[in-house]
């Protein structure tokens, strides 16, 4: 018996990165998954890897930021597959090559990452609440991030998208604890993926004040996030899991 055998969950941002650890450590534990991101071949290669492995997956080609498309497929995703029990809102990211000293930031770019990384994952919790709440059961977990526990500099819009997700997260969770569901976060920091790759000056600042001297592994957050959205979790709701190496200390 895996931990979501029977369960229906729904991983936005799914296609790489930590949406991709986190689809597959979901279906390793019996879920039956619906994968949102934008990359189309990206997408069917996690989802070809999941069915290889014996799992079930579809996968879902939408722009998180258009509201919409992504309205369009959690009604398909109902109907297809059943209501959601799960959601994890992991689509985000900050604007990268746009990214700024405040001084001198984009307006326009803030309202670009604080759609993507805030006002999705509330318009994707806003498409299942309703099921979730009238069924009395459910597990939507956000994903936060060590730049929001730190303050990291130069990228202010994404550090207060994060911190929104997080206020977020508490404030839906005090509201649907009386129907049991459960709302946590998980808020990773110095984790190896595409973007980090990328940005290896950066990495390697950042893992200057890691105390245990390492990057993190997609699936250490994979992890985090499967505890949150298990029964093993149904006594938790409103909390930020923070895995960072150590980074920060709440």
């Amino acid at each position: 018996m895996g931990l979501f055998d029977d369960r229906i969950a729904v991983v936005t941002g799914a296609a790489n990165g930590l949406g991709e650890a986190t689809a597959l450590r979901l279906a390793a534990e019996g879920a039956t998954l619906a994968l949102l991101d934008r990359e189309g071949p990206a997408l069917a290669a996690v989802c070809d890897r999941i069915a290889a492995a014996g799992g079930r997956a579809r996968g879902f080609v939408v722009d998180v930021l258009d509201r919409a498309a992504v309205a369009d497929v959690f009604a398909e995703i109902a109907g297809r597959l059943g209501p959601v029990d799960v959601l994890v809102n992991n689509a985000g990211g900050s604007a990268r090559e746009r990214n700024r000293e405040f001084w001198c930031s984009d307006p326009e770019v803030w309202d670009y990452v604080i759609d993507l990384n805030l006002k999705s994952a509330m318009f994707c919790a806003r498409q299942v609440v309703p099921g979730m709440r009238d069924r009395g059961r459910g597990k939507i977990v956000n994903l936060g991030s060590g730049s929001y526990n730190a303050g990291d500099a130069d990228i202010a819009d994404y550090v207060a998208a994060k911190g929104g997700v997080v206020g977020f997260t508490r404030s839906l969770a005090r509201e649907l604890a009386p129907f049991g569901v459960n709302v946590n976060a998980v808020s990773p920091s110095t984790i190896m993926t595409r973007a980090a790759e990328r940005a290896p000056e950066v990495m390697a600042r950042a893992l200057a004040n890691v105390p245990m001297r390492r990057a993190g592994r997609p699936e250490d957050i994979a992890n985090a996030i499967a505890f949150l959205a298990s029964a093993q979790a149904d006594y938790i709701t409103g909390q930020v899991l923070v895995v960072d190496g150590g980074r920060t200390f709440n």
